[in-house]
């Protein structure tokens, strides 16, 4: 919860209390009561805002009214009666109470964890559009793929400014979570509250002459922000990161004059949507995205039209990274484009049209995945493959290819982490959202973050800055949250 919400909440639960406990408090102060709690509701709606989950704590701030009302007159209950009544009160009040703290707990505006670096941060978005290629998602001719890219990057860090919101519209946002990703909307209502250590259209830092850059591109269902836990430490660490919406396959994408595109599945679901054939193609899109996007910040770098990042990108210096299918586009770059020097797949299955060679990438490669993706049909019940809309059989033999294209991720010299007690989404920001998806899921979201951070910034600051290793410089094999080969 935010500050004041803490403070009105523990005011009324203790006022409410003290009513129990001592009843006959005068008059003068349950209304002096009332007035405080009303004064907090007050600042409470103006510098945080309203939300549902507090709806409860709301009700607490007129409840010693009304009992002072429906009290008015009455004469004294009989000494048996008065215990039976405190005795109900009392467990009513605690009930109650733990309803009016647990709502908030559990549908909490979340934050994310104080970048470590030396950096500020600033944020900046575009809405680009590659006037070379027909978008093959729509059925209006002369539609051209448009793509809405967000870029954050180092400021200094006593930078003043309002913290960027985590996403612009929290209702497009819960809508698109509820109906692709099936989770109720009431996870999501305050997502438009969640504020980012970034500061909107900031200056970038002089600190250093030229910052190397970072590609992030989102998993299938995914948007450009579903891994500000990720990207916020890498800018605090002097990186520029560019991170691409990609357009009918995001989650959800709200254009710069407020269009919104939705997820489009070309009426594929469950099994028959991850099949290889359907995913090789579709991830030529992405790469060719991403491409674009590389073009696009060479013309930054050049020319950057608002003057923030002109000669200041360092081109020679290029990363990618990526969660699921964002994971297996940045395999396809690395192979595909010598501008990208390194890359990072985080829980991607190798979809794409090229395989990784016997020898492996050719480039510095970290794969970081979930201990349960690697699981495969052994920890998946016949009913939650029926939900697919496969068998077992078909399920096992999807996972023998998913395996044989990973053989040689750690070919060349590259690395292979396997983060314990994971699931796919814990790549991603979505676990903290709510308690209830950590507890349901059985992870560890922030534990998991910083592995994941410790890792990415280990393996970057060593392929782009030259520092020598640390975290994966460790002996390969088993650690207490991760295991380890090395090629």
């Amino acid at each position: 919860m935010r500050w004041l919400e803490w403070i009105y909440i523990i005011f009324n639960v203790v006022m409410l209390v003290g009513l129990v406990v001592k009843p006959r408090k005068s008059r003068p102060m349950v209304w002096g009561g009332f007035a405080i709690s009303a004064v907090l509701l007050l600042l409470h709606g103006w510098m945080e805002g309203l939300r549902w989950p507090m709806i409860p704590g709301y009700t607490m701030t007129f409840l010693p009214i009304l009992l002072l009302i429906v009290t008015r007159g009455k004469q004294r209950s009989t000494e048996s009666r008065s215990r039976l009544r405190v005795a109900a009160t009392s467990l009513f009040v605690l009930v109650y109470a733990a309803f009016t703290v647990g709502l908030p707990l559990l549908f909490p505006i979340f934050t994310f964890a104080e970048p470590a670096g030396s950096y500020g941060i600033g944020t900046v978005s575009y809405d680009w559009t590659d006037e070379t290629r027909e978008e093959l998602f729509t059925t209006q001719t002369g539609d051209h793929r448009e793509l809405m890219v967000q870029v954050w990057y180092p400021t200094n860090k006593d930078v003043k400014g309002a913290p960027a919101p985590y996403v612009s519209d929290s209702s497009v946002y819960s809508t698109a979570f509820n109906e692709v990703l099936k989770l109720p909307k009431e996870l999501f209502s305050s997502l438009g509250d969640v504020k980012t250590h970034a500061i909107q259209d900031a200056e970038l830092s002089d600190a250093e002459a030229k910052y190397p850059i970072l590609v992030f591109s989102h998993g299938l269902h995914g948007y450009e922000k579903q891994n500000t836990f990720q990207v916020e430490q890498m800018v605090s660490q002097g990186y520029i990161v560019v991170g691409i919406n990609h357009t009918y396959s995001s989650l959800v994408s709200i254009f710069q004059d407020g269009r919104v595109a939705q997820f489009e599945s070309e009426g594929k679901e469950g099994f028959d949507q991850l099949q290889f054939d359907h995913m090789d193609k579709l991830n030529v899109t992405w790469v060719k995205d991403a491409q674009f996007v590389l073009d696009q910040v060479e013309k930054l770098a050049a020319s950057d039209p608002e003057g923030r990042f002109t000669g200041h990108m360092d081109l020679e210096r290029i990363g990618m990274f990526g969660h699921s299918f964002g994971g297996a586009t940045t395999v396809q770059i690395l192979m595909d484009d010598p501008r990208v020097q390194a890359g990072i797949n985080m829980d991607g299955v190798l979809f794409g049209e090229k395989r990784i060679p016997a020898q492996g990438v050719g480039k510095p490669f970290l794969m970081m995945s979930a201990d349960e993706t690697l699981a495969g049909t052994s920890v998946m019940d016949d009913d939650a493959i029926a939900a697919l809309g496969a068998t077992r059989p078909e399920a096992e033999k999807y996972y023998e290819e998913v395996y044989a294209r990973y053989e040689p991720v750690t070919a060349g010299g590259n690395y292979w982490m396997t983060l314990n007690n994971t699931k796919h989404l814990s790549f991603s920001d979505l676990y903290l959202i709510s308690p209830i998806l950590e507890w349901s899921q059985g992870v560890d979201a922030r534990g998991t973050q910083e592995l994941v951070n410790e890792a990415t910034l280990d393996f970057f600051n060593h392929v782009l800055k030259g520092e020598p290793l640390k975290l994966l410089n460790g002996e390969a094999g088993d650690h207490p949250t991760y295991s380890l080969q090395k090629g």
